[in-house]
């Protein structure tokens, strides 16, 4: 073994409905994981908290303004160089406007069927529609 595959890589991603239930994804452009649909997140920077790359992450992916809230879980997932350690953080949209951005090639907004859907087609990133259920933080239909 070499030491690369010791290396974790801080990682964060950000879970976030709008008030109809709907899951925020991103369509990602760059590797890993270009061309699926994933949660806003990416790598943490030295020196950075958590909470900071959540809330920096999201924006330059969304253009939305989130506060943080509690962590929900955590993954690892191979890297090149290393383990991605992701830790995934609730999140609640405070302010911008909804556009893709940095390494998003687009934005949405997705209920459960589009959820689902994109499961089903092998369209969501390694393991993320099954970890979602295991957190109970699926789209969901609202009532009014």
């Amino acid at each position: 073994m070499t030491g690369s595959e010791h290396l974790i890589i801080r990682c964060v991603g950000a879970v976030v409905f709008d008030p109809a239930g709907r899951l925020l994804l991103v369509l990602r452009g760059r590797e890993p994981g270009r061309g699926l649909w994933s949660l806003p997140g990416g790598r943490v920077e030295p020196g950075e908290s958590d909470a900071a790359a959540v809330a920096r992450e999201v924006h330059e992916e969304t253009g939305l303004t989130v506060t943080v809230g509690a962590p929900l879980g955590s993954v690892r997932r191979p890297a090149p160089t290393g383990t991605y350690l992701i830790v995934d953080y609730r999140a609640e949209v405070t302010g911008g406007a909804l556009r893709p951005g940095d390494d998003a090639d687009e934005v949405r907004w997705a209920d459960h069927v589009i959820f689902d859907a994109l499961d089903q087609g092998d369209l969501l990133t390694e393991g993320l529609g099954e970890t979602l259920r295991a957190w109970g933080c699926t789209p969901h239909p609202r009532h009014p």
